[in-house]
């Protein structure tokens, strides 16, 4: 972990929050490279799930959330933690993770403190009128479903996906961007007929495992964890973990929970018209029906939900651990690459000038990037900063697919030179064929 943390600073992947004035526990910053490898993250996530797939629609629902939501979806009375304090120490930890060294010290009685970040909302600070910072991305989903099922004419089983900030008052923030305040989810929620429910859920546990292959991890090193007891959440009838080893430990990567017909039923109005089968607080508040016609029995059916559910945060630092390698040379040296999935890489290509102060290379240079930027494949810099050796060193490290350097026969041959980061193999090519090798390595 400490040399992924001090990578990720060196080379503008991730910064504390507000570090020049000591920092905030719990909150990063995404650098230049660190804002790229996450959009693409999350592209790639948005990509498989509305782009690929003919049964999903997208939401960028309001992060401001009203009461009523969070108190008809449970989280008003689940989301809070007993804590205690240790007198001996001065430290605060939840109940349940006191460390060894203070179990048999004097504590405090456990004191209930909530997980979720209050605001006020309007001119006058009396505390009438308030909203919560949304904990999970998952309720304006289920509290947008009518409108989605109006404007799109959906049927069952189809999805809804969003991708947007959270934030939880985390006691204790820790290892690095894995546990944080605030911080990004990629959620699915996607509604099925009950019945069809433990299908749809084996279903969707396989292709998010896949998924994280297709971004570089080694299916071995995903192992699947059946949530049981205290830990199954209070909306779910079962709960598959994705877990990976982290830098510090085995821990959740994603998880796919099968939340039956919970959230709908508990934010629709007229409940007992409806044939709910979870356990749920009585709504007068709500103004819809959270439910579908069954076309063959001409019944309103309250659908199930399947919800794979992902942080991008612990996401980016699994994809870091992953593509984290540090090669033995023949020369006795170490290199240090982050191999990242090419389509992941926060700079596609760099164009590298063998003589930074010759105009004619430097021109070349830029008018080349310039041509492999409009493709719209990523992101493509000229690389004008040191010694051939040094910049291809750089790139190794920050994880570029391909370097291609602009030399003196570019000039009078109008032939390039590609160097393949992983096999460190260059080869010779005339600059016209450069656009389509660029394409075919990102677009095939």
């Amino acid at each position: 972990m400490d040399d992924l943390v001090a990578l990720c600073k060196r080379r503008g992947f991730i910064f504390q929050s507000h570090e020049i004035y000591g920092g905030l526990q719990g909150l990063y910053d995404y650098g230049p490279l660190g804002v790229e490898l996450k959009n693409n993250l999350k592209q790639s996530w948005w990509s498989s799930m509305v782009y690929d797939r003919d049964d999903v629609e997208g939401l960028d629902a309001s992060i401001l959330t009203h009461p009523n939501v969070l108190k008809y979806s449970g989280h008003e009375d689940t989301f809070t933690d007993p804590l205690v304090d240790c007198k001996s120490c001065g430290l605060r930890f939840r109940e349940d993770q006191v460390p060894e060294q203070c179990k048999g010290e004097e504590l405090t009685e456990p004191r209930e403190f909530n997980l979720m970040f209050k605001t006020n909302v309007g001119p006058i600070d009396d505390g009438s009128s308030y909203a919560y910072l949304r904990p999970e991305t998952a309720q304006q989903i289920f509290t947008n479903f009518k409108n989605i099922i109006d404007s799109t004419s959906r049927t069952l089983p189809f999805g809804i996906a969003q991708i947007g900030k959270a934030f939880r008052n985390e006691i204790t923030p820790r290892n690095f961007i894995f546990r944080v305040r605030e911080f990004e989810q990629m959620e699915l929620e996607f509604f099925v007929n009950p019945g069809s429910d433990e299908e749809w859920h084996e279903k969707w546990v396989e292709s998010r495992k896949q998924w994280w292959v297709d971004q570089g991890i080694e299916s071995s090193k995903i192992s699947l964890l059946n949530v049981t007891g205290d830990d199954l959440a209070h909306y779910s009838k079962s709960t598959i973990d994705l877990m990976y080893e982290f830098p510090h430990g085995l821990e959740e990567l994603e998880g796919i929970a099968n939340r039956t017909d919970f959230d709908l039923g508990s934010h629709s109005k007229n409940q007992d018209e409806l044939d709910i089968k979870s356990t749920i607080t009585p709504n007068n508040s709500s103004n819809a029906k959270l439910a579908v016609k069954d076309i063959t029995t001409n019944k309103l059916i309250v659908p199930y939900v399947i919800e794979p559910s992902a942080g991008v945060d612990r996401g980016v630092l699994a994809i870091l651990n992953e593509a984290y390698t540090v090669e033995k040379l023949d020369d006795g040296k170490e290199r240090v690459v982050l191999a990242f999935k090419p389509h992941l890489a926060p700079i596609k290509a760099a164009v590298i000038p063998l003589k930074k102060n010759n105009n004619d290379l430097v021109l070349k240079a830029i008018e080349l990037k310039n041509t492999l930027q409009k493709l719209r494949v990523g992101r493509v810099v000229v690389e004008n900063t040191g010694n051939i050796g040094k910049n291809y060193r750089k790139h190794d490290e920050i994880g570029t697919p391909v370097c291609i350097t602009v030399d003196f026969d570019t000039l009078d041959k109008g032939t390039v030179t590609i160097r393949d980061r992983d096999t460190m193999q260059q080869a010779t090519m005339d600059i016209k064929k450069v656009p389509e090798h660029f394409k075919d390595l990102f677009l095939s």
